[in-house]
This record gives structure tokens, sequence and C-alpha cells, in this order.
């Protein structure tokens, strides 16, 4: 049960009605990071437009997020393991509402972009406690198979944020996108507040400061088994925030899709990340984690190889569309076992361990977000090379590092 004074989980651990509030809960403030990506990825021209800047300056506001999102996981999740998930993450969403509500109101890019920091900032809080909770409560392939629960919810990000956004551009400019953020950023503090169980007791919370922090960051640096798997899922990630960052572009302006059916199509694929993740839980147990684990990589990399000739050979949409599938839909099966294996050996850091596992891909986004838009808004292979790239990198990382590390 959840004592009621200290709203902590029993020592026993959740109840089946416990797990599903935490998996809903869990899997919804997860999702700050795609909605506050994906639900403006439609407006994105329409921001070109309105400031008149150019295509690579607008992207610019999602590299400083995904900046703001990677960097703060370095702070929240060593926090998380000295305070405990709950008062971490409830300052954390109320910080995100107020940076959205700003943001609707920006009257320069500039501005719009150090906002949009501030808001991966706070939005960081959410996405590092939530994997950290799961931690604290399972192991082993228990944590795959919770943890691909949590993929269905937080896969429903990427499907209905874009479709929200061009639904929204139907009846209201870009800044109506930030002000539905700052309503959202307000609920998941009210939920945290009242229906958030304490997943970390005091007993079992870190009580080292700095020091011990860094040291903790070193030795998960060190670990090549644990890179081995933070690095696999870290260029997927690229390769799908490249394909966010690109296609919106690429699709619209050079295939002339309308903001509509861009949203469409990107809800579609965000279904893949949802399928391929339960793939992975519904399997775990029966068949290797890792195996998975190099299906999903292979998966990445040959639907980018595939996107690369396409694009060079003069292929139409429909080829494209097919390749962009496959590698985003490579998402859920990487994410899911890379984060299932890269913590089986965590415990009382999964703070830090979650966090340098959400830095590496965030940090890898933010890099490819920009190289993009290179080529302008009118070339699809900037974006095509660099998934292709990033699908290699991600094979490369785990037969270099994680074999290294005695997991072939």
């Amino acid at each position: 049960m959840i004592k009621q004074n200290q709203n902590i989980l029993a020592a026993d651990g959740p109840s089946r009605k416990q797990r599903l509030q935490l998996a809903l809960i869990l899997g919804a403030i997860a999702t700050i990071g795609p909605l506050s990506i994906d639900m403006y990825l439609p407006a994105l021209p329409a921001l070109g437009e309105h400031f008149a800047t150019s295509a690579a300056m607008v992207q610019l506001s999602l590299t400083f997020f995904l900046l703001g999102l990677a960097s703060g996981q370095l702070v929240a999740g060593p926090l998380s393991d000295v305070h405990g998930r709950r008062l971490p993450l409830f300052i954390g969403m109320l910080i995100y509402a107020v940076s959205s509500l700003l943001c609707a109101f920006s009257p320069s890019i500039g501005l719009l972009v150090f906002l949009r920091f501030i808001q991966g900032l706070a939005g960081s809080v959410g996405v590092v406690i939530s994997r950290a909770a799961v931690r604290d409560l399972y192991s082993g392939s228990e944590l795959t198979k919770f943890f691909s629960l949590l993929m269905i919810i937080n896969g429903l990000g990427p499907i209905f944020a874009p479709v929200l956004g061009g639904q929204l551009l139907r009846v209201t400019t870009w800044q109506g996108v930030f002000v539905v953020l700052f309503v959202t950023g307000l609920i998941f503090a009210a939920t945290v507040l009242l229906r958030l169980p304490e997943t970390l007791p005091k007993e079992r919370r870190v009580k080292s400061g700095l020091k011990g922090t860094l040291l903790t960051f070193r030795i998960l640096l060190g670990n090549a088994k644990f890179m081995g798997y933070a690095l696999s899922q870290g260029f997927v990630t690229a390769a799908m925030f490249a394909y966010i960052s690109g296609s919106s572009f690429v699709l619209q302006i050079i295939f002339g899709v309308s903001p509509q059916m861009y949203s469409l199509i990107f809800a579609v694929n965000g279904l893949g990340i949802i399928l391929s993740g339960q793939i992975a839980g519904r399997l775990a147990g029966r068949v290797g984690e890792r195996k998975l684990l190099v299906s999903g990589l292979l998966l990445c990399t040959f639907g980018g190889v595939l996107l690369l000739i396409t694009i060079l050979s003069g292929g139409g949409l429909i080829p494209i569309l097919i390749c962009l599938f496959a590698v985003v839909s490579s998402v859920g099966l990487v994410g899911t076992t890379s984060f299932s294996l890269a913590m089986q050996d965590q415990g009382e850091t999964a703070g830090s361990a979650s966090a340098l596992l959400g830095l590496l891909p965030l940090l890898l986004g933010s890099c490819v977000a920009p190289l993009v838009g290179l080529g302008g808004s009118e070339s699809a292979f900037p974006m095509a090379l660099v998934i292709a790239s990033a699908g290699v990198c991600s094979i490369l990382s785990y037969l270099l590092l994680c074999r290294r590390g005695g997991t072939a």
C-alpha cells in the first residue's frame, strides 16, 4: 500500500493497481520531451516566417531545448538520489510550466531559443526521474517488461503531439502550442503532488554530496559495458532527432505535404515506436535482451543507409517514408532493451545512471539537429546522411564497447 502520511510505497513493492497508476503517471511525465518537441514541429515553417529568419535559426530552438533537456539531467538525477524523486519532480514541472508560458510571448527568435533552453532544463527533471523511479522498483526482465509498458504511454507523445500541434494551427498561431504546454506542465505538477508515491525511501538515498556524485559519474563513464549501451541508444536517438529536425522541411517544402498530413505521417512513425517497444517487452525473458538490442540497431542502420541511397537515386515520397518508419521504429526496440541492460547493475545510483543515459542521446541529438539544416530547407541529403551515419555509429558502439565489457 501507499503510506498515507509519507506517501511512500510499501517495502513489498507496488500492487497491481499501483503498478498501473505508476505506469500512467511516469509514462505521461516521460512524454514531456516528445510533447515539447513534436507538438511544435508542424509550426517550424511558420516560426521562420513570423520571425523572418532562416530554417537553421529556427532549428536552434530545437537544439537549445535538447541541450537543456540533456544538461539538466546531470543535476536532476543526482539530486533525486539524495532528496528522493517527488520533490525535485514537482519543482521541475512548475518551472517547466512557467517557461512554456514565457515562450508563447517571446518577441524575438533569440529570446525564444533561450527560453526553450530553460524549458528543456525543467523538462529534464521529468525525463530522468521517471526512469530512475522505475529502477527503484524493478530489475532484470521485470524492468524491461515495465519499461515496455511505459513505452506504450510514452509513445503516445510522438503520435498525438504533432497531430494536436497541426490541429491547433488550424485555430491558433504557434503561440497557442506553448500555451497548451503551459497547461500540461501545471497538470503534471498537480499529479506529482497528489498522486505520485515516493519510490526512493530515505534509508536508500545517497548521502554523499558533489564529490560522491562526480565519483559516480567517473565510474559510469569508465564502464565500457554501460557506455556501450548508452552510446548505442544515443546514436539511434540522434538518428531520430535528425528526422525530427529535418522531416518538417523535407516533407512539407520538398514534397509539398500539408501540416496536417505531416502530423499524420509523424503519428504513424510514433506508432512504430510503441509496437517495437511492446515486441521487446513481450519477448523479454524468452529472447536474450542483447539479441533484441542488436536487432534494433540493425533496423536503424539499414533503414538509414537505404534512406540515403533512396534520396541519392531520386526516389519518391513513399520509399522515403518506409525508410523513415524503419529508423524511427527502431527507437522503441533499442530504447527499451538498452535502458534495461545498462541499468541492471545500478541500484542506489539509479538517478545518476539515468541522467547519463538521458544525457548522451540528447547531447548527440542537439549536435545533429543544426547539421540537418546546413543544406537549406530544400535539400534532403543532409538529413539522410546524418541518419545513416548515426545508425552505423550505433552498431560500432555496441561492437567495440559492449564486447570489450564482456557482453558479446
